[in-house]
């Protein structure tokens, strides 16, 4: 598997935890320092260096390090599989809702002959 071709497990995997949502959250609105987003976590640096190699290794963030200081960005675009997924799950449950709504009104209606 390329690295920039995560597959949909690892962007679930990756989504699972409440710690990482909030690392995604804060690079939403822009790059920045594992020391800045370590800080609000409470976590030791090692833990959230853990939870950030999760996020490299299913696409969501890149990382770069300029001297000392290692800087993440949100990758977007690789939210797409996750997007286009759920998108298929949603499709396919409206379907079968419009499906049991049809089932319930010929059964009504019947019941009211």
């Amino acid at each position: 598997m390329a690295k920039h071709d995560p597959d949909l497990s690892l962007l679930f995997h990756a989504l699972s935890d409440p710690t990482r949502r909030a690392i995604l959250s804060r690079l939403a609105q822009g790059p920045a320092p594992v020391s800045e987003l370590a800080k609000p976590t409470g976590l030791r640096l090692p833990t959230v260096m853990r939870h950030l190699s999760v996020l490299e290794e299913a696409g969501l963030i890149a990382t770069s390090k300029d001297g000392r200081v290692r800087s993440c960005t949100i990758v977007p675009e690789a939210m797409a599989p996750v997007r286009t997924w759920l998108d298929e799950q949603r499709a396919i449950w409206e379907s079968r809702l419009d499906r049991l709504d049809d089932y319930v009104m010929k059964l009504m209606e019947e019941r009211a002959k």
